[in-house]
């Protein structure tokens, strides 16, 4: 059976503007195909391991063909935990604000733990990459308070989404639908586009469980 994992890169909890636009989104879900299981990945709970030292050992012995060996072994243990979690749904909700131009931290931190060689990723020296994760489909939430693409330079760059999607389609996973909602808050009201955003994810929802 199909399965959605939420993935939420956002602390703001009741206050996120991203996971008020999700809730629309998995309600939604819900209401179109309640057998449907949905998993919620905050991914500020603490569970996210950390990609240091010994897991960047790890990465490099695998590459190399060799077995991990001591704290290596161990963090190539938990980044493989992780990824399976992962990769147990082929369907993706992200919900991500945009943090100084691009992509919250710990967002961050994830890729980099599950992009691995043999779980995300494949390597030919003559082919180059190939992206292990196909089959699957993601929906992206984007939110900014100050960015906008019709704003000019003095309100910011956007390298939030250019690079998530970049790296789905690298990791394989082409089918990517998006909602953004990226209001000035410093001069607009928020309002319309906010109702637009949430409209938005009410028709992607229905789209993504058809």
């Amino acid at each position: 059976m199909s399965k959605l994992l939420h993935l939420s890169a956002s602390p703001r909890g009741p206050r996120s503007e991203s996971l008020a636009i999700a809730r629309t989104f998995l309600d939604t879900v819900r209401e179109v195909s309640p057998e449907l299981p949905i998993e919620e990945y905050d991914l500020w709970d603490g569970t996210l391991p950390a990609f240091g030292p010994p897991a960047a050992a790890a990465k490099m012995a695998v590459f190399a063909g060799e077995q991990p060996q001591g704290e290596a072994a161990a963090a190539w243990d938990a980044a493989i935990a992780t990824f399976h979690r992962v990769d147990a749904a082929d369907r993706y909700l992200f919900s991500v604000p945009m943090w100084n131009a691009g992509v919250p931290y710990i967002l961050k931190q994830l890729i980099d733990v599950i992009s691995q060689p043999g779980l995300v990723f494949g390597f030919d020296p003559e082919r180059g990459y190939q992206g292990l994760m196909r089959g699957k489909r993601a929906a992206v939430i984007y939110t900014s308070a100050v960015y906008g693409p019709d704003r000019g330079p003095a309100f910011g760059a956007d390298f939030q989404a250019p690079y998530l999607e970049e790296w789905l389609r690298w990791a394989g996973v082409d089918d990517i639908e998006t909602v953004h909602f990226r209001p000035n808050l410093a001069t607009a009201d928020a309002d319309s586009g906010r109702r637009l955003a949430h409209e938005r994810a009410r028709d992607v929802a229905k789209r993504f469980v058809a």
